[in-house]
């Protein structure tokens, strides 16, 4: 069973920079794409951005492209989110999530995904 735990969450200033990991245990999440979802209070948890096994290729949801990238290091089994430019709108819990059985790329759809994280929050201020 693949655990995953993020960190690196925190409050940052509207401008500033944040970068969350999320490391997996108990297992290996070789060979899974594996995404990052943001939840805030009264919303959905929405997609943010996925990256394939070989991160040969990456996806990111409109609202944040050209300010987050995600990466992985298979060989420390961690993916992630570096996040520039915060806007007040990115607070968020932030989850990252493995996906055993992709249906298409990107999924976009956090019911599809089999492993999260406790998640790690994201709070900017203005």
């Amino acid at each position: 069973q693949v655990q995953l735990v993020e960190s690196g969450g925190g409050l940052v200033q509207a401008g500033g920079s944040l970068r969350l990991s999320c490391a997996a245990s108990g297992g290996t999440f070789s060979g899974y794409p594996m995404g990052w979802f943001r939840q805030a209070p009264g919303k959905e948890r929405e997609f943010v951005a996925l990256i394939t096994w070989s991160s040969t290729r990456t996806y990111y949801a409109d609202p944040i492209k050209g300010r987050f990238t995600i990466s992985r290091d298979n060989a420390k089994n961690t993916v992630y989110l570096q996040m520039n430019s915060l806007k007040p709108e990115d607070t968020a819990v932030y989850y990252c999530a493995a996906d055993r059985y992709p249906r298409t790329l990107p999924d976009t759809d956090p019911t599809h995904y089999d492993y999260w994280g406790q998640g790690t929050q994201v709070t900017v201020s203005s």
